[in-house]
């Protein structure tokens, strides 16, 4: 390696500490993000000759940028992708279209009530994103259980349900979305085998927590907080839901059919559904259309896009893409294979319990980068690696509460502490985790 290469990775190392340190530092990690995609870069232009032998003379700014803007359409496609889910799913449940969730979900019984949020959080998770599934499930907890202390459990499986949701879908995480963006992974391919495996890791960790939960409870009557209650009628936000909801489930078909990337299908399901609300709103009498000084319209939706998170992807990214681009991912690549033999069930493996300790994009992003695709065998679109990627780097973030973006928010929201979770739940995550490999393995052997 050499010493210009070196330095690179040594940004990358000391900004991807940063970020993991969020928490001490107080500092952002998109701004930490974007200040390493920076300084990869400017240290990438001190000699590009070396990594990219075309960039000599007049041709150094044309060749780079080239290289560049290739990485950033990569990007483009999974940030795109991300601001119309998270616009979808933020109107669908502004228009009281969860409302549903909230009423199906109440049991006085502790034990019912956990699977019930188990399986919901895990169809939801699949079907919308392990973020935005955890915050409308603790949200909903909040009502049915009053005691903090009591809804620990159920938030921690709520972690794990969401994460084992996510893994199987190829819209449900940020990782899956970014494989199946990048064509290593099909819809079809992921759902069929990943499926059961994602099952196991969820139902096990389940069934350990419910054997601690007794009795019933007094459940109080779930109140609706929705302020747009009364500007919409009950079919339009049931039609809200079906066309946000049917919509991202539409999104693989579409790609299928048409072979666009998902990005376009995603904006297609956004154009329709902003276009379908905006003939609603636009039906109610002018005092109607504003309340408490916020307008339920898409317009005002995308002024709440976290854009913080698609800055800090942004970045990670396009560090990560320097970093493939000098010969530093592929080098790890092989250095992983060899020190396991070319073990897929063991390199995804420790991947998955790393994703666990640090941010599983980057993780990911890396793989792909390491990782060449090929025509036929492990490593081919739909391989045996790409899918144990797309399960490990999902499932295994559950097994710390730091460990995806699930349980960072769930962390937040409940002030869940890092020691209690390590000791109640991390090994029950970790069995889940384990089990769902099994299963992917004996599948494998059995049906593929």
């Amino acid at each position: 390696m050499s010493t210009l290469s070196l330095a690179i990775v040594i940004a990358f190392i000391i900004g991807y500490l940063c970020i993991t340190l969020e928490s001490i530092t107080k500092v952002n990690k998109a701004a930490v993000a974007l200040l390493m995609f920076v300084a990869c870069w400017t240290l990438f232009m001190i000699d590009p000759a070396q990594y990219l032998p075309t960039a000599i003379g007049d041709q150094i700014g044309n060749v780079v940028s080239s290289a560049m803007e290739h990485h950033l359409g990569s990007t483009a496609t999974t940030l795109f992708f991300l601001m119309g889910a998270m616009t979808i799913v933020e109107l669908v449940d502004q228009s009281g279209g969860f409302n549903f969730v909230r009423d199906w979900v109440k049991t006085r019984h502790k034990r019912l009530l956990l699977w019930r949020v188990a399986l919901l959080t895990f169809l939801l998770s699949a079907i919308l994103d392990n973020l935005t599934t955890s915050i409308v499930m603790i949200m909903i907890l909040r009502k049915l259980i009053p005691d903090q202390k009591d809804r620990f459990k159920y938030a921690a499986l709520v972690i794990i349900a969401a994460n084992s949701g996510g893994a199987f879908s190829p819209i449900g995480d940020v990782t899956t979305i970014m494989l199946w963006n990048r064509g290593v992974i099909t819809a079809a391919g992921v759902i069929t085998e990943l499926l059961l495996p994602s099952i196991v890791s969820m139902v096990i960790p389940a069934f350990i927590i419910s054997l601690s939960l007794k009795g019933t409870m007094d459940i109080s009557t779930i109140r609706d907080e929705n302020t747009d209650a009364e500007d919409l009628t009950d079919g339009q936000r049931k039609a809200v839901f079906c066309l946000g909801v049917g919509g991202l489930i539409f999104v693989p078909i579409f790609k299928t059919l048409t072979h666009l990337p998902p990005f376009v299908g995603i904006l297609l399901v956004l154009g329709l559904l902003w276009t379908v609300t905006e003939v609603f709103y636009r039906k109610l009498p002018e005092t109607n259309t504003n309340k408490k000084g916020t307008m339920k319209r898409v317009t005002n939706m995308l002024k709440r896009i976290d854009m913080s998170t698609i800055l800090f992807f942004l970045g990670i990214l396009m560090a990560v893409a320097c970093l493939e681009t000098i010969g530093v991912l592929t080098m790890l690549g092989y250095g992983l294979n060899d020190a396991f033999n070319g073990n897929h069930y063991l390199v995804t493996g420790i991947i998955g319990i790393l994703s666990s300790i640090v941010d599983n994009v980057p993780l990911v992003a890396g793989c792909m980068g390491m990782y060449p695709v090929e025509a036929a065998g492990d490593m081919a679109v739909d391989g045996i690696f790409w899918q144990l990627l797309a399960y490990c780097a999902g499932v295994g973030g559950s097994i710390l509460i730091i460990g995806s973006a699930a349980g960072v928010v769930v962390m937040g929201l409940e002030k869940i502490s890092f020691g209690w979770y390590m000791k109640h739940i991390s090994w029950i995550a970790l069995v889940g985790y384990l089990a769902g490999i099994f299963c992917y393995a004996i599948e494998r052997a059995l049906f593929f």
